[in-house]
């Protein structure tokens, strides 16, 4: 079986090839990314009908979906189909060689994929994964980001950890790409440390499309986005199974068993194959991983659909224990205890100057007044110190992620309300804790044609006020209004009129940790709603800053610690999937902190 850019030849080292004419011959095909990027892909039907399922292939770095290809008839799962993409910057696929504007952006093109092969008749409970190495980090960082109801995962070899043999490289990477901008780094890895197999070697040495560079950003991001995969794997529960190659000289084992060990699935595989190189499917002696991965295949496809129930995460979970030990009192003369009293002093402090930590320390961090701030993203306070301060303030990761949320919701409520009227509804929009409502008024000033409503709601009296006075100065019509109300009041959202063809709830279930509570809130929207309405919601499922939040912060609630309890995206998603509602698209920022996500009334 030929592939483009080398062959993938089947040889005599227990590797059984299929018979005689019937060899599986490839589709080649391209989409079109979030972006615009185009990425060619290669699509091989399942013998007979109808198909048993789907597996998709993502290559390692450097590589392309041609030298995946070999495992279509080497895995004798005829019954599916297969599908091996070239990622952007390699292979046939557009994109400067080795580069992408970001890890994240490389996530969602996976997500992307998926809706492309759909159109094939494919939803999420009909696929599985198999990805070896930087493929694999991108394949796990899809499913911890997007929480899809896939059959399996498999992994091999993942590259959480690269072994860069020059002291300090990475550390010199970063600063290098900080100081000057993006470069590229050529792969020194010879073809005969990645694999036994001659024949494997040959082909790499002389493959026109392998892709020697890669981009500083993207290096940079692997190992950030790795770390937080490993630490957070709790969070996956698709059955996985994971290879390691024992011999591996590319990449370390450490924090590939750190994954295993995180997974939260019940059904996890775990297999250290010895002698291994880093090629692990690629190697003299595959048929070893294949005779394991088949089976694995097999038993996920053929099992009843069961995902694992996260709507109980509040009461017994990682992320329940997680909040618990932010909450607990630090000894106040213990490191740590003195350690996050000084830090709550210089926030104190800092407030006399930084306008930013005045309006956190007098509202909440967590208040919609704060927030606003935030959007706004002025330095402003008393002498240039004070102004230095600030900027520093509201350049903390959380809020760019913030900011970067309010881009992603301006997006999706742009596309919701083209959406609605393009299916012939007036578009009436509701959010039910709107904050000052800056987001909803900046997405709906940019919309082609105007909604039919806005209604804007809010807790507190300041918000509604504040949000109010945003309204007049815009001078927008009676059709946008305020009102003061309780998001978690089910009768009232029950009863919201005119009937919302688009509900938001922004920042607001992310603050409270009872999922009761967003259960209530859920269903009296589904109750207002009208099969094909629109709901965009927000999520948190990881935040690098969890304890300084909790240890130094305040929250609008009567100044108490600001302690937040962590959502997976998959409990989030199933919450709103108990109410009534089928997720259809999905963005998070380039750091995995926020999501911003679009469900459909069913």
């Amino acid at each position: 079986m030929s592939s483009l850019g080398g062959t993938a030849m089947l040889h005599q080292h227990n590797i059984t090839a299929a018979p005689a004419g019937l060899e599986r011959v490839a589709e080649e095909r391209t989409f079109r990314s979030h972006d615009g990027t185009e990425i060619f892909y290669r699509y091989w039907p399942a013998i007979g009908e109808p198909a048993k399922g789907a597996i998709l292939l993502f290559h390692r770095g450097h590589e392309h979906g041609g030298r995946m290809a070999h495992l279509v008839d080497e895995l004798a799962m005829p019954g599916h189909a297969f599908y091996a993409w070239d990622a952007r910057g390699n292979g046939r696929s557009a994109g400067e060689r080795g580069y992408a504007p970001s890890f994240a952006a490389l996530v969602r093109d996976i997500d992307c994929f998926v809706r492309e092969i759909a159109r094939d008749g494919f939803g999420h409970s009909d696929i599985a994964l198999i990805a070896q190495s930087f493929g694999a980090v991108l394949a796990a960082a899809w499913v911890h980001d997007y929480a899809p109801d896939i059959r399996a995962l498999v992994v091999a070899s993942p590259a959480f950890s690269v072994k860069l043999y020059v002291p300090f490289a990475k550390e010199g990477i970063a600063l290098w790409q900080k100081l000057k901008g993006r470069f590229f780094v050529n792969s020194y890895v010879k073809a005969k440390f990645l694999t036994h197999d001659p024949e494997r070697i040959a082909s790499f040495e002389a493959d026109p499309l392998i892709t020697r560079p890669i981009a500083s950003n993207i290096l940079v991001e692997l190992y950030d986005h790795a770390a937080r995969i490993v630490a957070d794997a709790r969070a996956i529960a698709v059955p996985t199974q994971l290879l390691i190659s024992g011999a591996d000289w590319v990449v370390r084992h450490g924090p590939q068993h750190q994954f295993f060990v995180n997974l939260a699935s019940p059904a996890k595989e775990r297999h250290v194959l010895p002698g291994f190189f880093h090629d692990t499917l690629g190697e003299r002696d595959r048929h070893q991983a294949l005779d394991l991965i088949r089976p694995f295949l097999e038993r996920q496809f053929a099992a009843p659909e069961k995902p694992v129930d996260l709507t109980g995460a509040d009461r017994a979970g990682y992320t329940r224990d997680e909040a618990d030990q932010l909450a607990s009192p630090l000894p106040l003369l213990s490191p740590r205890g003195l350690y996050w009293a000084m830090s709550r002093t210089s926030i104190r402090m800092g407030a006399w100057l930084s306008s930013g930590m005045k309006t956190g320390i007098v509202t909440g961090f967590d208040s919609g007044s704060t927030l606003d701030y935030v959007y706004e993203n002025v330095a402003r306070g008393h002498t240039p110190l004070g102004r230095m301060i600030d900027r520093t303030f509201l350049d903390a990761i959380g809020w760019r992620g913030i900011r970067q949320r309010k881009l992603h919701l301006e997006e999706l409520i742009g596309n919701a309300v083209a959406t609605l009227k393009a299916a012939g509804r007036p578009v009436n929009i509701v959010d039910i804790a709107a904050g000052h409502g800056r987001y909803v008024l900046d997405a709906v000033a940019t919309c082609a044609e105007p909604p039919a409503s806005v209604r804007l709601q809010d807790f507190s009296d300041l918000n509604v006020s504040l949000g109010q006075k945003l309204i007049a100065d815009r001078k927008l019509p009676g059709t946008v209004s305020f009102h003061r109300a309780d998001a978690f009041d089910a009768r009232m959202l029950a009863r919201l009129d005119p009937a919302p063809d688009l509900a938001i709830v922004s920042g607001l279930y992310e603050l409270f940790a009872d999922n009761a509570m967003i259960a209530r809130s859920l269903g009296g929207l589904a109750k207002a709603m009208q099969p094909g309405a629109l709901l965009i919601y927000t999520n948190q499922p990881w935040h690098p800053q969890l304890e300084m939040i909790a240890r130094s912060l305040t929250s609008h609630r009567g100044g108490q610690a600001w302690v937040m309890r962590r959502r997976t995206q998959g409990e989030m998603d199933q919450l709103v999937a108990a109410a009534g509602f089928d997720k259809i698209d999905q963005r998070i920022d380039q750091w995995g902190i926020f999501t911003v996500s679009v469900a459909r009334r069913a």
